[in-house]
């Protein structure tokens, strides 16, 4: 680590990691070997993602960064694994690309079974989607131990099965040293109990006492359609990339008023790749709709709510962020790169800072760009 970083450690906390073609097949028992994730030839002689032989799960990673480190625009993914550049799936070449565009620790995120693990729910057999999940966050154990300090995958959760929730989260964190975890924000959607209901508080209880954070990933949900149909894919991805954000503006007003954080006031919770120039007026919106509707006041208003326990983060921003920084409060702010999809700032990293928050304060800058990701995810800085 070159003395840059360790004197600006800059933590990104949204990116993905692009599963390895055998991350699945490698660790698969005799049994399930010719039923897991694995890469094929799809519709319009693309690469794809299929689990059970045929049902699709995606394209291999979403990654539009190409082997030579150019950025391709206007595709949700390279159509073949192979054009895809390394540092998507291979944690040297990570770190390599992090060294290169200053950035010191990643926060990563799952791809092919979805943000927090809604991706394989249309797989039937019970036991087949929970080796997806064990498998995929064994991965994560690797990769956060090949990232030496640096690189730290977030769990996903069998959430069908609370039984199997808590045991493998408790596995997560006592064997694999995983240091947080991604949550589906609409349970009932698969005929489960909403998040505010009793039936979850085993799994907060748990998140808790571990000092896990939990994140709210866009896209983490069972949402339909965003776009028009018919748009063309630039814009279609234009569009979806921008309404995605609504589902999590949605998590986070329902989270204010769920009565969870009266129950876990020591939880933290994270809106990630949702931006930050909605949360002023939303918050505004809850505090006047909290003493205009509700007959017997919460404990806290929906600001001081979020100012406690919720976190969010910017890439792209510019024009008002530092509005809605002061706005917001800068202990509940970070930083994030998207690498390597289609929206990421990759490789503007550092312009992208200096154009948004190079006129605030020193000490605002490092809360938002490493502090309060080291303080919420437990990440050590170097000395």
């Amino acid at each position: 680590m070159n003395a840059d970083l360790a004197k600006r450690p800059i933590i990104d906390i949204d990116t993905h990691w692009t599963e390895p073609r055998d991350l699945w097949s490698k660790r698969a028992p005799a049994r399930l070997k010719d039923r897991v994730p694995k890469i094929a030839i799809g519709p319009g002689g693309n690469e794809h993602w299929f689990v059970e032989g045929d049902l699709a799960l995606g394209a291999p990673g979403y990654s539009v960064i190409k082997r030579d480190g150019s950025k391709v625009r206007g595709t949700f993914s390279l159509p073949r694994f192979e054009d895809q550049h390394e540092a998507g799936y291979t944690a040297e070449a990570r770190l390599k690309i992090m060294d290169a565009t200053g950035v010191y620790a990643e926060i990563c995120y799952p791809n092919t079974l979805g943000f927090a693990g809604g991706g394989v729910m249309a797989v039937k057999d019970e036991e087949l989607r929970n080796f997806c999940i064990s498998a995929y966050n064994d991965g994560c154990g690797e990769v956060q131990e090949q990232g030496k300090g640096r690189l730290f995958p977030q769990a996903i959760l069998p959430f069908w099965n609370l039984d199997a929730t808590l045991k493998e989260l408790k596995r997560c964190r006592e064997e694999l040293g995983l240091i947080g975890f991604t949550m589906t924000d609409s349970p009932q959607e698969w005929n489960l109990p909403p998040l505010q209901n009793p039936y979850w508080d085993p799994l907060w209880n748990m998140a808790q006492d571990y000092g896990m954070p939990i994140n709210f990933h866009i896209g983490s949900g069972a949402t339909g359609p965003l776009a028009w149909p018919e748009l063309e894919p630039g814009r279609m991805l234009a569009v979806s990339s921008t309404c995605i954000f609504l589902n999590n503006i949605r998590t986070m007003v329902n989270l204010i008023f769920s009565g969870l954080l009266d129950r876990f006031p020591n939880l933290n919770f994270v809106s990630v790749e949702s931006g930050l120039g909605w949360i002023p007026i939303v918050l505004e919106s809850c505090n006047y709709q909290m003493r205009e509707n509700m007959a017997k006041p919460m404990k806290l208003t929906p600001s001081e709510y979020f100012q406690r326990q919720i976190y969010s983060s910017y890439w792209f921003e510019k024009d008002d962020i530092c509005k809605s920084i002061h706005l917001i409060g800068e202990d509940h702010v970070m930083f994030e790169t998207d690498f390597p999809h289609p929206t990421c700032i990759y490789p503007n990293v550092q312009e992208t800072i200096e154009d948004s928050i190079g006129s605030m304060g020193e000490s605002v800058q490092r809360k938002v760009l490493w502090e309060n990701a080291s303080r919420v995810y437990g990440i050590p800085l170097p000395s």
